[in-house]
């Protein structure tokens, strides 16, 4: 239990930070000012990261199981210290995905764009990694999904003037750091 916990509170908190800039909070920025439809954006980014996380999660897990656990301790500490130097390097937001009039409506044009530009994300790369890193998939799941939502939902309900007030160097470097203390803490085998 005390593993879920951790799990889930490390995954909701180092996602929630990676999130903030990135291009899919960028994008829900966009959404939300073209469609000014909250409801079925925030659900539909719901739905595209529990699915998009599960699927990454899964495959987290299954390197653990595949993978001995010095060889997974090497790549897991130094997956987490690119992600301390890849989370540095800002993203753009996706205007094309965003540029058109949804054709089957907010939702599923949400879904979808969230879930393919996701895809090879920082926050899905990080989720196979803590997948693997922890034991319990469904809490490394649900907090990567929380992380992910507690980022969003603000881009969306505030919209664009939440992009302009946060100081996104600040969040990055935090985010980082994190990242790279976790990859620190798996080398030198004190991550757990």
């Amino acid at each position: 239990m005390q593993d879920a916990m951790q799990a889930l509170l490390v995954s909701t908190g180092v996602v929630a930070l990676a999130e903030i800039g990135d291009k899919t909070q960028l994008l829900a920025l966009v959404l939300a000012a073209r469609w000014r439809k909250p409801i079925p954006i925030i659900l539909g980014i719901l739905v595209a990261t529990i699915l998009n996380h599960a699927l990454a999660g899964a495959v987290g897990a299954w390197l653990a199981a595949a993978i001995g656990p010095q060889a997974m301790r090497w790549i897991l500490g130094l997956s987490f210290l690119a992600m301390a130097a890849w989370i540095l390097v800002p993203d753009k937001a996706d205007d094309e995905a965003a540029a058109r009039e949804p054709r089957y409506g907010v939702f599923l044009a949400t879904l979808v764009t969230f879930f393919l530009v996701e895809m090879g994300d920082k926050t899905q790369i990080a989720t196979v990694a803590l997948a693997a890193k922890y034991a319990s998939l469904w809490a490394v799941v649900a907090g990567t999904t929380l992380g992910m939502m507690l980022a969003n939902v603000p881009a969306v309900l505030v919209g664009e003037a939440a992009a302009k007030s946060l100081p996104l160097g600040v969040v990055r470097g935090v985010a980082a750091v994190i990242f790279a203390v976790l990859g620190l803490l798996v080398l030198f085998g004190m991550g757990g």
